[in-house]
């Protein structure tokens, strides 16, 4: 009986395995190969943006792409984007100084209006997360020692930075990584997150819409100024994960997920196949990807396994459709109906 049990749970791992290995990402590849390091899944639409001041959109699941660049920044980086109900959107560009700025569309990325422009020579935008149409965060590099967290009630025309009084202090060789649009994540509407990086992998964490910040100390890789936790993920039952690794080590053998609670950080084991950079999830069905590839979890983001080779710096979700965005202009797309 024992073994005929060993037997039948063999030949389910198998029968998953196939399954798995089956499935792959639909790629479609970007005209002048931007480097795409925002993504936004919601009100069915996809968009995707990067170098060159490159905005795209699809209104048809992934299938096809239009253009809605931000004229002004032709030689810009854009790493967030934010959709609103209204179809409105907001696109964040990084860079020294007055490089990193917010842009506003109300017309579908026809036309775009500057919205915030960063007046710090030493601060750098790092993500975007709005809870509702007028209120939101953004996390920008430390000014004066300590990072710039701003809040705005008016859906992004003016901000006021959160007190420094209320953050800590950081560490030394910290920093923020604006990878992938995901190092400032809301997951409801007291608790926000924010990941860093360096030497000190950390998540900082308010239970107040942030306006108050503690760190947790996280226990994932963080062996060199440019290791650490590079985002924070949601799974569908709202909870949150600090992924990341290391960029100059991207398929390193290393800790790179930790589930974040009340309570701290707890290590989750993926197999440690390299740098991950974004999360997305689909009900119970969650994905996490870096360049070098992506991993899958079919239990809320408790256990993982290999999924693709295809990987991407960024991933959004919305309730049928995951989308990738990464190197050389690659968008890749994946139905949860595929999955199922």
């Amino acid at each position: 009986m024992l073994k005929r049990s060993a037997l039948t749970l063999t030949v389910l791992a198998l029968l998953l395995t196939a399954k798995v290995s089956a499935l792959e990402w639909q790629i479609h590849t970007l005209p002048d190969s931007p480097s795409l390091r925002a993504s936004s899944a919601a009100y069915g639409q996809l968009w995707v943006a990067g170098t060159q001041g490159q905005v795209y959109k699809s209104l048809d699941g992934g299938q096809s792409w239009q253009s809605a660049a931000i004229a002004a920044e032709a030689n810009g980086d854009i790493r967030d984007l934010q959709q609103f109900a209204d179809g409105s959107l907001l696109a964040m560009t990084v860079g020294p100084g007055q490089s990193s700025r917010i842009y506003r569309s109300t017309d579908s990325g026809e036309s775009w209006q500057l919205w915030l422009q960063n007046q710090h020579a030493e601060g750098f935008f790092n993500a975007i997360d709005f809870w509702d149409q007028d209120h939101g965060l953004l996390l920008g590099d430390p000014v004066d020692g300590f990072y710039m967290v701003m809040k705005t009630s008016d859906g992004g025309k003016t901000w006021r930075r959160i007190s420094q009084a209320q953050l800590p202090e950081i560490l030394d060789k910290e920093a923020a990584f604006a990878a992938s649009g995901n190092t400032l994540k809301i997951q409801d509407k007291q608790n926000v997150w924010i990941a860093t990086g360096g030497f000190s992998a950390s998540a900082y964490h308010s239970k107040d819409a942030g306006e108050h910040w503690q760190r947790v100390e996280l226990p994932i890789h963080n062996q060199g100024q440019t290791g650490g936790a590079y985002a924070i993920g949601l799974n569908s039952k709202n909870e949150a994960f600090a992924l990341g690794g290391d960029y100059q080590d991207r398929p390193g053998k290393y800790p790179n997920l930790a589930k974040l609670t009340s309570e701290g950080a707890e290590l989750i084991q993926t197999g440690e196949r390299g740098l991950r950079t974004a999360m997305a999830c689909i009900n119970a069905i969650c994905l996490a990807t870096g360049k070098s590839g992506t991993d899958i979890s079919y239990d809320h983001g408790s256990n993982w396994q290999a999924f693709s080779d295809q990987g991407f710096y960024t991933l959004a979700a919305d309730q049928q459709t995951f989308v990738g965005a990464g190197h050389d202009g690659r968008i890749g797309i994946l139905k949860i109906s595929q999955i199922k």
